[in-house]
């Protein structure tokens, strides 16, 4: 089964021809137990609420138990009213909360000298797979992974197998990967597919779970000014799927700009970025983009903590997003780093190792606290006024005073170069 659509419209494929090619897809198929991995609220702009509703209510309506396993990976579990927003109708009560820490079974590993070939020598461990259990022992007939295809720091592009083994993966996976990743360099990686990391998805999947009823189901979309379109829908049981929505995503979400930027201003949306775990996007998704010596102004009116649990949160207070030379010093001496892979990788990521100066405009943390993990303090309401989202536009604005400045709404939807 492959049913690939693109939109021939810059708003995008409409409500109707998604819901055509969704039902397509398990359309003939005898179902009885079906789980759906759609991705957290973190991908809102992905459209797989709505191919989750879609999906979730043919099924039903065709007697099967349907569950719902949001592919949050190591972020916060989605609330109730994330999930509302997102999912519809879906009732909240049907949706399983994965627990990368505890609530996972270990199928094998990916070699080290496999890894060790892959990435140059930059790694040499090998890497547990582990995913949740329930994809093991859920007896399931059909399991629909679902989200968006865009530039990511780690893999290069996000989705595929990264949804399985990251999404619903365990602690060793997460960490290891994103440091392997961290220490390749994102520069090399970000808006590409065949990468380090993400041969490191692809052999799990090929070696461990190749005989599992995965069904793919991937969106490449935007959101100019908050409206989803949907520029592609891509669905298959092989990587193909994967491949056309990188093809297309490399078109619609990778920006090529024709000098460094000098000031850059970030909107955070406070409903979907909550931690500087998940805003640091800003920084991944523009690092190429900024001018030495340039300022990344980051708009965080909902930021309230840095990671997303209280352990890695703990560990971005303790050593601050102090470069990455600093942090693989720190990191040989420093068990909880050593325990802790993926808040070390997010620590290498979120710096701009001196080369550009990033400020942190926010109403929920302190002076202090920002400036203890080594960004520079602003007021979230001092900047709203100079730079207030609803009075800019994306791309370039001038200023009244003439200062000149990129703006950038939502800096998970791209990468800019």
């Amino acid at each position: 089964m492959e049913i690939f659509k693109e939109a021939q419209r810059e708003s995008g494929l409409t409500e109707a021809e998604i819901r055509e090619a969704l039902l397509a897809s398990i359309q003939g198929k005898q179902l009885r137990r079906v789980l759906l991995l759609p991705p957290d609220y973190t991908r809102l702009h992905s459209n797989a609420g709505f191919i989750t509703n879609v999906y979730y209510h043919q099924l039903r309506a065709w007697g099967c138990q349907v569950d719902i396993l949001p592919a949050i990976g190591s972020h916060d579990p989605v609330s109730r009213e994330q999930f509302a927003d997102m999912f519809g109708d879906i009732p909240y009560e049907k949706m399983l909360v994965h627990d990368w820490r505890r609530d996972v079974v270990r199928l094998g590993e990916v070699p080290a000298g496999y890894l060790q070939k892959i990435t140059e020598g930059i790694w040499r461990e090998s890497i547990d797979v582990q995913v949740n259990r329930r994809l093991i022992e859920g007896d399931y007939d059909l399991i629909l992974s679902i989200g968006q295809v865009v530039p990511h720091e780690v893999a290069g592009m996000s989705n595929h197998a990264k949804n399985i083994f990251v999404g619903v993966g365990g602690s060793a996976m997460i960490h290891k990967s994103h440091m392997a990743g961290a220490l390749y360099g994102l520069e090399r990686m970000m808006g590409k597919d065949q990468t380090p990391v993400r041969r490191i998805f692809d052999y799990a999947l090929e070696h461990y779970l190749k005989d599992y009823p995965f069904l793919f189901v991937q969106t490449v979309t935007t959101a100019p000014e908050g409206r989803i379109h949907t520029h592609g829908l891509f669905i298959s049981e092989k990587r193909t799927a994967f491949e056309r929505a990188v093809a297309l995503a490399q078109k619609k979400n990778i920006y090529f700009l024709e000098k460094k930027l000098q000031k850059c201003v970030v909107y955070l949306e406070p409903t979907e970025f909550q931690s500087t775990w998940l805003g640091n996007k800003s920084i991944y998704r523009l690092k190429m983009a900024m001018a030495d010596g340039g300022e990344l102004l980051i708009l965080a009116p909902g930021v309230k903590k840095f990671g997303e649990d209280d352990q890695c949160d703990a560990i971005i207070r303790k050593y601050g997003y102090c470069g990455k030379e600093k942090v693989l010093e720190i990191y040989r001496d420093c068990e909880d780093l050593q325990e802790n892979l993926g808040v070390a990788a997010h620590l290498i990521h979120s710096s701009s190792d001196g080369r550009f100066q990033v400020t942190y405009a926010v109403s929920r943390l302190t002076k202090e606290e920002i400036e203890q993990v080594g960004y520079r303090y602003a007021s979230y309401e001092d900047m709203e006024k100079r730079y207030h989202p609803k009075r800019l536009s994306y791309g370039y604005n001038r200023l009244p005073d003439g200062e000149e400045i990129f703006y950038v709404p939502n800096p998970a939807l791209g990468l800019w170069q």
